[in-house]
């Protein structure tokens, strides 16, 4: 899985780096085995992702989410997967 890393270099050569959770649109593929998105994701869909498997996901991401609790987190990514072209079921 791709994981984004944020790195801040200083003037004295030293850095610090933070690694991030792996994009939502990477874990609503892997969750749904899907190669990509629709192209066109308001006519063609790809898949159907469940409230269970939006949660699972919501909670893998957390930490990086700016959401206050897990059922806005959950619409967080129910919103990724819409733009992906996947159905949502129960959110």
């Amino acid at each position: 899985l791709p994981i984004p890393v944020v790195i801040t270099a200083f003037a004295d050569k030293s850095f610090t780096f933070i690694l991030k959770s792996p994009p939502a649109s990477v874990l609503i593929r892997k969750a749904l085995k899907l190669e990509k998105g629709s192209p066109k994701p308001h006519t063609d869909k790809v898949g159907k992702l469940t409230r269970k498997q939006a949660e699972e996901i919501a909670k893998m991401k957390q930490p990086d989410l700016t959401a206050a609790d897990l059922d806005a987190a959950v619409r967080t990514i129910a919103g990724s997967a819409r733009s992906m072209g996947v159905e949502v079921e129960g959110v």
